[in-house]
Order: structure tokens, then C-alpha cells, then sequence
């Protein structure tokens, strides 16, 4: 009917009316979003425009009062090649940043400039090249000339440490004593570390690491044990105690196989235990000081009371007995194993023991049972070097 028809024309119109209004908000939301999508690309161009320009003028500042200061504290050619070198914003921003944190420039510029001076007129006076060390070469070098504390681990532990290395590798190859100027450096060294804690409040030292606490005794009488050892983490360990990973520590592994043969599984038990670090340093201090390791550790197979004992406890036997191996005299024969063990100070030191009973059997000690080498009275051991 043309009714019908009429009426049906009018809902499909009104339907297309709906659908058009629709798509219109849609479209109009989008443009909306676009628009305000192109906006903040503008924005985010402009701010980023804006912080590097305060960034550079943040570097421009540091580079002109950096430059003012080298200038006046610095021989001239030692600041003209300081201002030439390609690195000079980021050396300029670190002596303002050592400003901020409260180190006096005009203090510590001249004397870093008396060290650049024996550096340079060591390199004059010596052209001829000699061999570099690696990187574990200058480890034993740091240890060796500065003493143990927070600024020679400072330097150990820093990202920049591998970068430092090939330094003095290359000033030793001009022929610069690099550990006079590391003995130099120190006292610099030591007095900005000393700024810094007390603009920050904090101290300057750190606290001796449990493990550091523990690790004294007859096995590492003479070792340079740092403040923080830290024994759980063996790789760090072995950088504490300045040991090559790789070449010393694979040479020590061997010599204990080597040792005892036979024993496998106990050599793996020894090189597992948490001390097995502390026993490598032994033989390194050993090695250094021209000892034969390898004819001491050979009396593990002459004594082998170690394996006498419970098994859960053979690792420590034999870290016992190679404290003992190592420490005594070349020449000195016993007839018996020197590896006793207290069971009463042992049952008064264990974690797995009831505290109240522990502290009962503490009082049946003997008086000198568990006092390390280096606080018993009478003549010290003279193996490695002192502490």
C-alpha cells in the first residue's frame, strides 16, 4: 500500500539520519585526537629543545668555572692539555661535582697537579717502554700500595675500574712509576672520600663485614683481608683478595688434586667450601713470597687424619688440615695430624646449637680457644706479610 510505503522510506531515512549523526561525533573525536596528537609532538620537541639547551648551558657553566680553576691552581702546559683533551665537559662537570659535594679545589688541584708533573717528566726522562700488566697485575699492585679501607675498595669496585687499569698500563709503559703515584694519590683520594661523607652525614668508613670478623685465625695470619669481605659472593671474593679467577685460581685447584690423588670428590669438597678463597690467598701470599706451595700441600697425603670425622663435616676438616699444611715450616715432619678440633669451643660456636647451651659450654673452653693467631700472646708467625 503507498502507506506502507511511505512509512518505510521515512524509518530507512531516519535510520541513515542516525548512522551520519554517529559517524560524525566518531569523526569529529578522531580530529579532536589528531589535532591534539600534533600537539603534543609539538610540545614534547619543544621541551626536549629546552632541556638540552639548559643542559648545554649547564655544561658551558661547569666548562667555564672548571676552566678558571685549572688555570690558576694548574701548571700551564698540564692545564692547556687538559682544556685541549676531547674529554674535557665530562672532566669540567666532575670537578664541579666534587665542588657541590664540599672538596676544596684550591686544596686539591695543586697537589693532583704535582702528580700530573712526576707523571710528565717521568715520561720525558724515561721514553723506553716497559712490559705492561694486566688488569689482576694492577688489583695486587692496589693492595699492595694502598692500605685497606673504603678507598682502595672504592676504586676496586668501581664500573670505571677496567678503564683505570689500561690506564696504568699505559703510564707504565712511558715509563711512570704508577705505584708512587698511586702511594701519592692516596692521601687526595682519601680526603675526598672524607668531604663527600660528611656533605652527605655519613661515615666514613665502612663497617668490617662479618665474614672480615670471622676469617682471622692461623690461615690467613698476614694477609691484607679487606673490611667488607664478602665470602658468599666467591667472584667478589676473589677480587677482594686480589686472586685471578681464571689462571691462579684454576693453578691452585690443580696443585690440590694434584695433592691428593685419589680424592676427587674431596679436592671438589675443599674447593666448594666457603673458605676456599681464603686458602687460594694463602698460596698466592706463599707463592709470592718464594715458598713451595706444592711440597706443602703435599703433607695432606702423608697426614690424612682429615678423613676421620663425620662426613658432613669433611670440608671443614679439610680446610683445617690445609691451614695446617701451609702454615708450617718446610722440613717440619709430625708425627701426627696438628688438625684438632675443640668439640667443646666447636659446640660453643655452632649456629645449630641451643643458645643458653652454648654459652654453658663457652665457659668449660679453654681460655685461648677460638682467639685468632693474630691476638695470641708470644712470637707471631713471620710467613707473608704483615698486616
Amino acid at each position: 500500500m503507498p502507506e506502507d510505503q511511505a512509512g518505510d522510506a521515512f524509518a530507512q531515512a531516519a535510520g541513515e539520519a542516525v548512522k551520519t549523526y554517529v559517524m560524525a561525533r566518531k569523526a569529529s573525536v578522531m580530529a579532536f585526537r589528531m589535532v591534539l596528537a600534533f600537539a603534543e609532538a609539538v610540545r614534547r620537541q619543544q621541551q626536549e629543545r629546552a632541556e638540552k639547551e639548559e643542559a648545554r648551558a649547564d655544561v658551558d657553566e661547569a666548562m667555564a668555572e672548571a676552566s678558571e680553576a685549572v688555570k690558576k691552581l694548574l701548571p700551564e702546559d698540564i692545564s692547556a692539555a687538559l682544556l685541549e683533551d676531547a674529554e674535557w665537559p665530562e672532566i669540567a662537570q666532575q670537578l664541579m661535582a666534587l665542588k657541590r659535594a664540599g672538596v676544596d679545589l684550591e686544596t686539591m688541584l695543586p697537589r693532583v697537579g704535582e702528580i700530573a708533573v712526576t707523571v710528565r717528566d717521568q715520561v720525558a726522562a724515561n721514553a723506553e717502554r716497559v712490559a705492561g700488566e694486566g688488569t689482576d697485575e694492577w688489583v695486587k699492585a692496589l693492595r699492595e700500595t694502598l692500605p685497606a679501607g673504603s678507598v682502595r675498595e672504592a676504586i676496586l669496585t668501581s664500573p670505571a675500574w677496567p678503564e683505570m687499569a689500561s690506564t696504568m698500563t699505559q703510564l707504565a709503559e712511558w715509563g711512570v712509576n704508577v705505584r708512587e703515584v698511586l702511594a701519592a694519590a692516596y692521601n687526595e683520594m682519601l680526603a675526598v672520600g672524607q668531604a663527600v661523607a660528611k656533605g652527605l652525614g655519613a661515615a666514613a668508613e665502612p663497617a668490617m663485614s662479618r665474614d672480615a670478623q670471622l676469617s682471622y685465625g692461623p690461615l690467613t695470619t698476614g694477609l691484607d683481608l679487606p673490611r667488607d669481605l664478602n665470602l658468599s659472593d666467591r667472584e667478589r671474593a676473589f677480587k677482594q683478595l686480589a686472586i685471578s679467577p681464571g689462571k691462579e685460581n684454576e693453578r691452585y685447584i690443580r696443585w690440590v688434586r694434584e695433592a691428593i690423588p685419589g680424592h676427587e670428590r674431596e679436592a671438589d669438597l675443599l674447593v666448594a667450601s666457603r673458605k676456599w678463597p681464603l686458602v687460594a690467598a694463602r698460596m698466592a701470599q706463599m707463592e709470592k713470597d718464594g715458598m713451595p706451595v706444592r711440597e706443602h700441600l703435599a703433607r695432606l697425603a702423608k697426614d690424612t687424619s682429615w678423613q676421620q670425622g663425620p662426613a658432613a663435616q669433611l670440608g671443614t676438616r679439610l680446610v683445617q688440615a690445609v691451614g695446617d699444611a701451609l702454615g708450617r715450616p718446610a722440613g717440619d715432619a709430625a708425627a701426627e695430624s696438628r688438625v684438632r678440633v675443640n668439640t667443646t669451643a666447636a659446640r660453643a660456636t655452632s649456629t645449630s646449637m641451643d643458645p643458653t647451651k652454648a654459652q654453658a659450654a663457652k665457659g668449660t673452653a679453654p681460655a685461648e680457644a677460638g682467639v685468632a693467631a693474630h691476638r695470641q700472646s708470644g712470637p707471631a708467625q713471620k710467613s707473608g706479610k704483615t698486616k
